[in-house]
């Protein structure tokens, strides 16, 4: 008996099910950038680690200039300069400052700053004419993160940001996630590589690219095995020769429905277990999931498997639904899901059967609402319609077409 079409929730809910984030490494902060911290970081000191100005002018005590004007200036003697980056020993006392930069730390006794345009000096004098209050233009010592405070918790996606956050702190390494290493293996006889002449029935491996340049997008490593053929001995080799390379997940496309040479699922079975082999979907309704025994490793650590389609589209939509919430998830990242927009379908798609339909578009924003354009023929061999594509219109399962004009739910892929 046939097995029956998981949804796409069903589908994606047991593919997660057997992935986690992977273990921690250590790299140079800038090496951590788009990833996801592994371990939390406390500070281990009061950032800024002392009070500082936050204005050129000088340090003076606030009593001193109590009754300051333009009218009627407080006069004080100047009794040292400081720049950024250097301390002194020479305290503000009542009727002296101290000529002071922004950033440079608060002498002894100061407890404000003039700014250098409410003065004028003169020597060694110099004219106040406004009446600061306590504090002002002073940052105290921790104001931006206090000593043995949590800064950056685990699970953070490092941005630009967090990496000035940690070089203030003075980490020069970081702990974050590993990167998943997926092999990427294609099959079929009538697969060739990119750069062979195309002979009569013969097709150029696109699909490993394609599936390749999805994987560094999300922030993996792949490891490109070829092209297996069709014969189980040939795809079983493949096979193994990926698991001896130390991946955390392997994908294959083509080789999946149902016609006698497609052989994945049964390799699968033999070699591993399978899951499930078709998902409600499309294009993208042959989809193998199982996992196989990793022999390279003492606990037989099992290695998942997505048995991908084998036309172009089909693999490219069902690595968006599948493979990239996986290896987000071994990232550790929850970022996964894609930002949607209500959008009107613009074109009639007349036909449609009981699976959910993703639809190539192109997103606009036109009169104060987004509108979506078919991009071309939606057969799943037509990649051109892929490349002009920023975004997947969804057409519901229990829909029988889609008028012009329909409101439907679009995932941006850009």
């Amino acid at each position: 008996m046939m097995e029956p079409m998981l949804s796409v929730e069903d589908a994606l809910e047991r593919v997660l099910s057997v992935f986690s984030p992977l273990e921690p490494e250590r790299v140079p902060i800038l090496e951590s950038v788009d990833r996801v911290l592994a371990k939390d970081v406390y500070a281990d000191m009061d950032i800024p680690p002392h009070a500082n100005s936050s204005m050129d002018g000088y340090a003076v005590l606030a009593a001193d200039t109590a009754r300051a004007s333009r009218e009627s200036p407080a006069r004080l003697r100047i009794v040292g300069e400081l720049a950024a980056g250097y301390v002194t020993e020479t305290p503000v006392t009542p009727g002296t400052a101290i000529r002071i930069m922004t950033g440079a730390p608060i002498p002894p006794g100061a407890d404000a700053v003039v700014k250098v345009e409410d003065t004028v000096s003169q020597g060694e004098w110099v004219d106040v004419f406004a009446a600061p209050p306590v504090g002002q233009y002073i940052r105290p010592a921790g104001e931006d993160v206090r000593q043995g405070s949590l800064v950056l918790p685990r699970g953070v996606l490092v941005r630009p940001q967090e990496i000035g956050m940690l070089a203030t702190l003075g980490r020069a390494e970081v702990a974050i996630v590993r990167r998943p290493r997926v092999a990427i293996l294609a099959t079929g006889d009538e697969v060739v590589e990119i750069e062979a002449p195309l002979a009569p029935g013969k097709i150029r491996n696109a699909n490993s690219y394609s599936n390749a340049a999805q994987v560094i997008m999300c922030g993996g490593i792949p490891i490109m095995l070829g092209i297996a053929r069709d014969r189980i001995e040939d795809l079983t080799e493949k096979i193994r020769m990926g698991l001896a390379q130390g991946v955390d997940l392997f994908l294959t496309s083509g080789g999946v429905s149902v016609g006698d040479f497609d052989i994945v699922k049964n390799v699968l079975a033999t070699e591993g277990e399978i899951h499930f082999w078709r998902v409600r979907m499309k294009p993208g309704k042959p989809l193998a999931f199982g996992q196989i025994d990793d022999p390279t490793t003492g606990s037989k650590r099992p290695v998942p498997v997505l048995g991908l389609p084998g036309n172009p589209v089909s693999v490219m939509l069902s690595f968006e639904m599948f493979v990239r919430p996986a290896i987000f998830e071994m990232l550790g990242r929850t970022d996964w899901p894609r930002p949607r927009v209500e959008a009107a379908l613009m074109d009639e798609i007349p036909h449609k059967d009981n699976r959910r339909h993703y639809v190539r578009v192109r997103v606009e924003e036109q009169a104060g609402e987004y509108r979506a354009f078919l991009t071309g023929g939606q057969g799943s061999g037509i990649l051109s319609s892929m490349v002009k594509a920023n975004g997947l219109a969804i057409i519901p399962e229990d829909w029988t077409h889609a008028p012009a004009g329909a409101r439907v739910s679009v995932l941006l892929l850009d």
